[in-house]
């Protein structure tokens, strides 16, 4: 018996589903540009409707609108014409998805979709069909060919459906002017929400564990700051806080090398005079990109005064996920 090519069938598969997706360009029309105009006017949320293996596909799209700026959730329909009808209000907009159009479990619902006046886009493969001739905007999910060779699991056409929503989702987020922080708010617990939330000052060391020395201290007084506080570094300051410039382990080693004295030298003559500062409202991740980019480890926080109030190490953001 001859083995059988199970590369081979994925292969044809992948192809398959790659042309149907291409394919969806021609679909890509005015009815899709009413579509979206209608989900922007919409005052309500989007409510995404489909049965069986377009449910699925439904719930993965009111998932992705959700995530993307668009108020949005999954009704199933079966369970719709029992009580979950009611989830629908007059501001709302529904999404329905079926292949044939022609699901029953949708077609039910038709009549009192119509009598709320809620505005309904479809997604179906057959534009004559009773759902497409009933939407106010009929978005195509037609394909050629499954990728079933039965031509009866939804393969290319599940496929198609998937990218048309995720196509709706992106074209609606940029409409809005959609912003990585407005999609970090809904992703608060995931590491992209940490590090597009977390501020500096979330994080900093201040108070009494900021390392900080005076300009006129001895260079023997900043080191013993920098052993006490652990950062590798110590503010210097003017007497009125004022950042005045820093000094570092790498400034350390070039003093030693200059032969400098360490209980007479002044922080003032042997300090860095233009340290890389950031505000305390700087987003965490703007401070790590800071860091990479000049090749530091440590950046000092400082206030509209210039006032020195915070060190931030590579460490915290390492701690903090944002690395």
């Amino acid at each position: 018996m001859t083995e059988f090519d199970f590369s081979q069938s994925a292969l044809r598969t992948i192809e398959l589903e790659t042309q149907a997706v291409a394919e969806l360009r021609n679909h890509i029309d005015e009815q899709f540009n009413v579509a979206c105009r209608q989900i922007l006017q919409c005052s309500g949320r989007v409510i995404v409707s489909g049965m069986g293996k377009s449910g699925h596909m439904g719930k993965k799209i009111a998932a992705t609108l959700v995530s993307t700026g668009t108020p949005a959730f999954f009704m199933h329909p079966g369970e719709a014409s029992h009580g979950d009808l009611g989830m629908l209000t007059r501001d709302d907009l529904l999404i329905a998805i079926s292949y044939s159009g022609n699901s029953p479990e949708l077609l039910t619902l038709l009549p009192l979709i119509k009598r709320l006046g809620v505005p309904m886009i479809s997604m179906t493969g057959e534009p004559k069909s009773v759902l497409a001739q009933a939407a106010d905007a009929h978005l195509s999910i037609a394909v050629e060919r499954e990728a079933c060779p039965l031509a009866l699991a939804p393969t290319s056409s599940a496929t198609v459906t998937t990218v048309l929503g995720d196509a709706l989702a992106i074209a609606l987020l940029e409409a809005r002017g959609f912003t990585a922080e407005d999609f970090a708010f809904s992703h608060p617990g995931g590491s992209l929400g940490r590090k597009l939330l977390l501020r500096v000052s979330d994080i900093m060391h201040g108070d009494d564990k900021l390392p900080v020395v005076k300009k006129y201290d001895t260079l023997a007084r900043a080191l013993l700051e920098m052993s006490t506080k652990g950062f590798g570094m110590t503010t210097v300051c003017e007497t009125d806080g004022t950042l005045a410039g820093i000094f570092t382990d790498g400034d350390l080693r070039r003093s030693i090398d200059r032969g400098v004295d360490i209980h007479s030298a002044q922080m003032h003559d042997i300090m860095n005079h233009t340290p890389t500062t950031i505000s305390p409202d700087t987003l965490a991740a703007e401070a790590l990109n800071q860091m990479e980019s000049r090749k530091i480890t440590t950046l000092v926080i400082t206030d509209t005064n210039r006032i020195a109030i915070g060190v931030i190490h590579m460490h915290d953001l390492l701690r903090a996920g944002v690395i």
